[in-house]
C-alpha cells in the first residue's frame, strides 16, 4: 500500500486544476466533460472522486460558491436582484430568492436591507445605532500550517480554501484546524494586489510541495472577535474592532497580520452557523 498516498496526492493535484478552472469561469455552467477533462480523469469516474475527496458533490461547490459571491454582491453593492441572479447561474429573481432564502434564511432583499444575518453576541444594530461585538484579550498558542497564497479579492478566497481542502484530504488532515491570514488592508491597498493565505494545520511530518508552504502562525496575544454568520459579512466587524474597539482598549498592534480561524465546515452547515474567531495580535 506504499503507493496509496502518491496515488492520493496526484488526485488532489487533478482536482486543484478542476478548482482552478471552476474558480475562474463561475459565471459559466462547466458540464462535468469538462472539469474531468481538467483533471484527466474520465467523467464517469470523475464525480464519485469529486464528492468523495470533496465532501460534496459538484453541482454543490459550484452552488456554495455563487451563494457566497451572491451575498457579498448583496452587501458591497446596488446591483439590481436580477443581475446578482444572473451572477450566481439562475435566469429569474424567482428562482434565486428561492435558493438564497434556502441557504441563508431570509430573501435577498431582506438580507441586503437588515445587512446580513451575522449574529451580535453583546449589544445590537439598526439605522442610527452602533454596532457593538463582543472582544475576548486571550494568549494565542501558535500553530504549523500549509498555506496556499491567495492573491486578489479576499472574497474569492474560498475557491483556494477548496483546492487546500482536497490537498489535506489527500494526506489524511481531514477535519484539521483551518485558518485564514490576511496581510493587507483593503482601504489602501488595490483588490487586486490583496494577499491572502488558506490555511491547515499540519503537524511535524508534513513537508512543503509545489502547492504548499510550511509556515507557523506564530503565538501572541490577541483580541479575538467571535462572529457567527456569512464570510461575506465579516468586513463589518473588522471596522468595528479597528474603528471603535482598538482606540479605546489602550491596546497596540502587534507588528503582524490579522488570521481567522474557522471553528466549523462550511460544507456541512449552512452560512447562518459559520462562526468565526478573528484574531487581532496584540502587543506585550
Amino acid at each position: 500500500m506504499a503507493h496509496r498516498p502518491r496515488t492520493l496526492t496526484s488526485y488532489a493535484e487533478r482536482l486543484g486544476r478542476a478548482l482552478r478552472l471552476m474558480a475562474a469561469r463561475p459565471d459559466e455552467e462547466l458540464p462535468v466533460e469538462r472539469l474531468a477533462e481538467a483533471a484527466a480523469l474520465s467523467p464517469f469516474h470523475f464525480h464519485r472522486v469529486w464528492t468523495a475527496m470533496m465532501g460534496e458533490t459538484v453541482a454543490e461547490t459550484r452552488r456554495r460558491i455563487r451563494m457566497q459571491r451572491a451575498a457579498a454582491d448583496l452587501l458591497r453593492g446596488r446591483q439590481p436582484l436580477p443581475r446578482v441572479a444572473r451572477r450566481a447561474g439562475y435566469a429569474g429573481v424567482a428562482a434565486f430568492g428561492r435558493a438564497f432564502r434556502a441557504a441563508h434564511g431570509v430573501a435577498p432583499a431582506a438580507y441586503r436591507a437588515r445587512g446580513g444575518i451575522g449574529v451580535l453576541p453583546v449589544g445590537h444594530h439598526s439605522e442610527g445605532e452602533d454596532v457593538m461585538y463582543e472582544v475576548s484579550i486571550r494568549p494565542f498558542a501558535g500553530v504549523r500550517v500549509a498555506a496556499m497564497r491567495h492573491v486578489g479579492d479576499y472574497q474569492a478566497i474560498g475557491a483556494v480554501f477548496d483546492r487546500l481542502m482536497a490537498w489535506a484530504s489527500a494526506r489524511g488532515l481531514g477535519g484539521a484546524r483551518s485558518f485564514g491570514v490576511y496581510h493587507d488592508d483593503p482601504a489602501s491597498v488595490p483588490e487586486a494586489s490583496l494577499r491572502s493565505d488558506a490555511c491547515v494545520e499540519v503537524g511535524p511530518d508534513v513537508a512543503g510541495d509545489e502547492a504548499v508552504t510550511i509556515t507557523d502562525i506564530l503565538a501572541c496575544r490577541a483580541a479575538v472577535l467571535l462572529f457567527k454568520g456569512p464570510y461575506a459579512e465579516l468586513e463589518r466587524p473588522y471596522r468595528w474592532l479597528y474603528g471603535e474597539w482598538l482606540p479605546a482598549s489602550g491596546e497596540e498592534p502587534a507588528d503582524r497580520p490579522c488570521f481567522e480561524k474557522y471553528l466549523n465546515d462550511p460544507r456541512s452547515v449552512p452560512p447562518s452557523e459559520w462562526f468565526t474567531a478573528v484574531h487581532l495580535p496584540l502587543r506585550g
